[in-house]
């Protein structure tokens, strides 16, 4: 149907068959055609909009919970879509965590991503030799084939930052301990502020320092992103070590939202905090180690 739902469109069968995500996105278009709704008329009431059900038709994205219930109930499928839509989710993706497995997608359709990286750089920041030293660390005993398909991986996400018609607002708050304390050769750390230092050029992304004299500021203990979209609510996620929560509750995103907000008001300013980088690079291209600001 188009939009209006006055009449049918003949369009190519979705390949229900590739993925689970795909059989599933398949049996929802069968359902919504059969009910005779377009993809706007679906989604009418909820916090969704049409390019969103869309996607999920297509098996590019996954279904929230909140949007299956509300399909089920103008549907009238019997909780089909609220019962199977867990179990899209866990359908794994590639090397990446299954608790990572929803953000990955968030950042695909993100309109912003906001982080803040008390500890190590962000993933989609880091250069190759960064990522392979936080997995070998995090997990010593596997094989050098393992850890280079989760570095590809994560440099892959990267790849966004290179695609001007998708490329999300991107602003990254960084502790200052991540310029002075190497975990990194000289060399090796001086191309990974370089490559945070030539994203801020290209205007990809925004990056803020937060001092170490700064004293108390919100989220000292906490690593988080916050993702806005054009047609779904906001997410926020935070992460540990080993383990990652994805947080959609309205009132605690707000609450974080706010955490974020007063945190960017510590650190420096954009500009400032890019001479700091790029400063920080050339200490290190020349065999030295940046000194702290305290």
């Amino acid at each position: 149907m188009s939009d209006g739902g006055e009449h049918v469109v003949r369009r190519k069968d979705i390949d229900g068959s590739s993925s689970v995500p795909g059989f599933y996105g398949k049996e929802l278009r069968w359902q919504r055609e059969a009910a005779g709704l377009s993809l706007e008329k679906l989604v009418e009431g909820s916090f969704y909009g049409k390019s969103h059900l869309s996607d999920i038709e297509r098996g590019e994205r996954r279904m929230p919970l909140e949007l299956a219930r509300h399909v089920d109930r103008v549907l009238g499928t019997d909780g089909y879509f609220e019962r199977h839509c867990e179990d899209v989710r866990r359908a794994r993706r590639g090397p990446h965590a299954a608790y990572f497995e929803k953000v990955l997608e968030a950042e695909r359709f993100a309109e912003s991503i906001e982080e803040w990286c008390p500890r190590t750089f962000p993933g989609l920041l880091q250069t190759a030799a960064y990522a392979g030293a936080l997995v070998r660390s995090a997990h010593p005993p596997v094989l050098d084939d393992w850890v280079e398909e989760k570095v590809q991986a994560r440099l892959t996400r990267a790849r966004l930052f290179d695609e001007d018609h998708s490329t999300p607002e991107y602003w990254a708050i960084l502790h200052e301990s991540l310029l002075t304390d190497a975990i990194l050769p000289p060399q090796e750390m001086a191309e990974q502020l370089d490559r945070v230092a030539e994203l801020a050029r290209r205007r990809r992304i925004v990056p803020q320092i937060v001092l170490r004299k700064s004293g108390a500021y919100p989220l000292m203990a906490a690593s988080v992103k916050i993702m806005t979209f054009p047609e779904a609510p906001p997410l926020v996620y935070a992460e540990a070590s080993y383990s990652g929560d994805t947080i959609d509750d309205p009132a605690l995103v707000k609450q974080y939202r706010k955490a974020y907000d007063r945190l960017r008001a510590v650190a420096l300013s954009p500009e400032t905090s890019l001479a700091m980088i790029e400063a920080a690079a050339g200490d290190y291209r020349n065999g030295g180690q940046p000194d702290r600001l305290e």
